[in-house]
């Protein structure tokens, strides 16, 4: 746990501004190339997939939110509207704001917009290397559904994807 920061010392934010996608591509491309080993691939994936969640974005079905630090982005997640479905993707935290319960109250506002929206299910899909985040999606709701093998992200990867039924 980190002792230094709080809950209280970060903002949370709904709205993109300019940077945001392009810091998003960064934190990923910079933190699980540095913790896992991911390549370049994985940081293409990501910008891809962000493109295409400004493409169809709709605030009224679609969400992201934005933590800030001192007026530094230190964590994201978004929601994406898959029709009857809604996909958690691109959740990540700087490790210093881990432990603290930003990763829970981030889950909390995922759930509550997912029931607000009406949405009747949700999945993601993550990486066996991440058993704190899979803890964190088990708690809330979402079981293992699939496993496969990748080298989507420069080498490989179990992914595995969660589902909820609401």
């Amino acid at each position: 746990m980190n002792s230094k920061i709080s809950l209280d010392d970060i903002q949370i934010r709904t709205t993109l501004k300019p940077g945001d996608l392009g810091y998003v591509t960064y934190l990923h491309g910079a933190i699980y190339g540095r913790e896992y080993n991911f390549g370049l691939q994985f940081e293409t994936y990501v910008s891809e997939g962000l493109n295409e969640f400004l493409n169809q974005y709709d605030p009224k079905t679609n969400r992201v939110w934005v933590c800030e630090h001192n007026d530094r982005m230190i964590g994201f997640m978004l929601l994406i509207n898959r029709g009857e479905a809604a996909q958690l993707r691109y959740f990540i935290l700087e490790s210093p704001y881990r432990g603290i319960g930003l990763g829970k109250k981030l889950m909390s506002l995922y759930m509550n917009f997912l029931r607000d929206c009406g949405y009747k299910r949700s999945y993601l899909w993550t990486t066996d290397e991440l058993p704190a985040a899979r803890s964190l999606y088990e708690r809330h709701g979402f079981q293992l559904t699939e496993q496969r093998d990748s080298e989507a992200f420069g080498r490989k990867v179990k992914e595995l994807r969660f589902d909820l039924e609401l």
